[in-house]
């Protein structure tokens, strides 16, 4: 079966809608968007101070007594008696704790980069931060729709769409696909042959799960699930499943185990069962690839990839997400992808910061790239565990020794979470470490002398080795 059927379904079904008047259209709206005025931006060529504040973070004496003991917070503000008074009249702890963070997300260390602040601060100065309303309303500017097309630039892809969230386009997407097999049933419920079946890596992101949940309860998709990474199980799947229109989704780069997926064989088994690939590059957005286009790029399969799902909150140091497809993908996700026509538009503000960061400085400042991987061997280096990307997966196993390792963490002066079910299965509890350009190989080195108490790196590697030959 070829792909090329996909095509087809999506041009049935956006007849019927058009057909029912439910086409939708992305009028955007022109607010002189000078966001592309990249004279104006800077670049550098090494990091500068104010990247550490990317990594760098501050709480109270109080905070730190309640995470040393896991107390369990609403985030509410501090004792004001906690507090003293300052020159200026800004209030602070007079115990602030500094911990060095290495559990954020902020691969790159954007999120304070002087250009992309400057993008923010003079789009808000020149439209404020509304974003009026939804993007089929009133909320997709020229902004936008310059953000969309840089970001299909970057993945290869016609076209792309923007969504509020990472999270927000896996749901679109995944009911958006769903619709093709209640459109194409003509009001009635499809029947098991007429629906999407998805094949679903065992450890894919939660979004991606929720989507296909909700596009399970809506009657048109079936999920089967395959052994994480496991490519003979997922081709077992596919040769004993009849469904016609398949489809299988992964992460590309696990969040909570930081391994790859194995694009090479996914290309090839799509070849052989002609399914629908679709990636979230939540995690190799801007970090992997010549290019900084993702896990994809990396692997030089991006015409093998019809979908690809991503996040602007990570590497880009913003927030938003998006879906790099076709022109007729596009069309149906914004006229049935439900997180995304019932959300508020992207501000312009953070339009404009997302665009300076994925159309100028993720690609004038390729260096940082770089100095990711130069981190990642660092940590192989000093630990001799064989990591594979900027995300460690160190499993200590129970809660309790999970949480005794965070602790300890936080006394020497590292934000290191202890990852807990339900977000990992039981007695697989972990703490789970990311890397960031704006690290130094000194700051790797503390970390693992930190480390070292609670975490023998002989046994994590001899783990790994194991698993490897498995």
């Amino acid at each position: 079966m070829s792909n090329i059927y996909w095509d087809e379904w999506v041009d049935l079904a956006l007849l019927k809608l058009d057909s029912s008047k439910l086409l939708r259209s992305l009028r955007p709206i022109n607010v002189s968007n000078s966001c592309s005025n990249f004279h104006e931006y800077k670049v550098f060529d090494r990091l500068h101070q104010w990247d550490r504040t990317s990594i760098e973070v501050t709480i109270s004496e109080s905070t730190f007594h309640n995470w040393l003991n896991d107390i369990p917070s609403c985030g509410t503000t501090d004792d004001p008696k906690n507090e003293v008074t300052i020159e200026g009249g800004n209030s602070c702890s007079d115990r602030d704790r500094k911990l060095l963070l290495f559990s954020g997300n902020d691969y790159l260390g954007l999120s304070s980069h002087p250009t992309i602040r400057m993008a923010a601060v003079k789009a808000a100065q020149e439209h404020g931060m509304g974003p009026r309303g939804s993007a089929l309303i009133c909320g997709y500017t020229d902004y936008h729709g310059q953000l969309e097309a840089c970001l299909a630039g970057l993945k290869n892809k016609e076209d792309c769409l923007l969504c509020p969230t990472g999270f927000a386009a896996n749901m679109a997407f995944m009911v958006a696909v769903g619709s093709i097999a209640s459109l194409l049933a003509s009001g009635r419920i499809p029947h098991k042959s007429e629906k999407v079946v998805v094949f679903s890596d065992a450890l894919n992101h939660a979004s991606i799960i929720d989507g296909l949940r909700l596009g399970e309860r809506l009657h048109c998709i079936e999920t089967f699930v395959y052994r994480h990474c496991d490519m003979s199980h997922l081709d077992a799947l596919l040769s004993d499943c009849t469904m016609t229109r398949k489809l299988v989704v992964t992460d590309s780069l696990f969040s909570m185990d930081g391994d790859f997926a194995p694009m090479a064989e996914l290309v090839k088994l799509r070849k052989k069962h002609g399914f629908l690939l679709v990636i979230d590059d939540a995690h190799g957005t801007f970090t992997c690839g010549q290019g900084g286009g993702g896990v994809a790029q990396e692997f030089d399969c991006e015409s093998d990839v019809d979908i690809c799902i991503g996040t602007l909150s990570k590497a880009a140091g913003c927030t938003g997400g998006f879906i790099a497809c076709s022109k007729r993908w596009k069309q149906l996700i914004m006229s049935r992808g439900r997180s995304f026509i019932y959300s508020t538009a992207m501000p312009i503000p953070m339009a404009a910061a997302a665009h300076a960061a994925a159309a100028f400085v993720a690609e004038q400042e390729a260096w940082r790239r770089k100095a990711l991987q130069e981190r990642v061997q660092d940590f192989r280096d000093l630990t001799g565990i064989p990591i594979a990307s900027h995300i460690v997966s160190i499993i200590v196993g129970s809660e309790e020794k999970s949480l005794l390792a965070s602790r300890h963490m936080l006394e020497s002066g590292f934000h290191v979470t202890a990852i807990r079910p339900p977000t990992v299965p039981p007695n697989s509890c972990r703490l789970r470490i990311t890397l960031s350009a704006a690290h130094t190989r000194k700051d790797v080195k503390k970390l693992v002398d930190a480390l070292s108490p609670f975490i023998s790196y002989q046994d994590v590697n001899e783990t790994s080795q194991l698993q490897a030959k498995l």
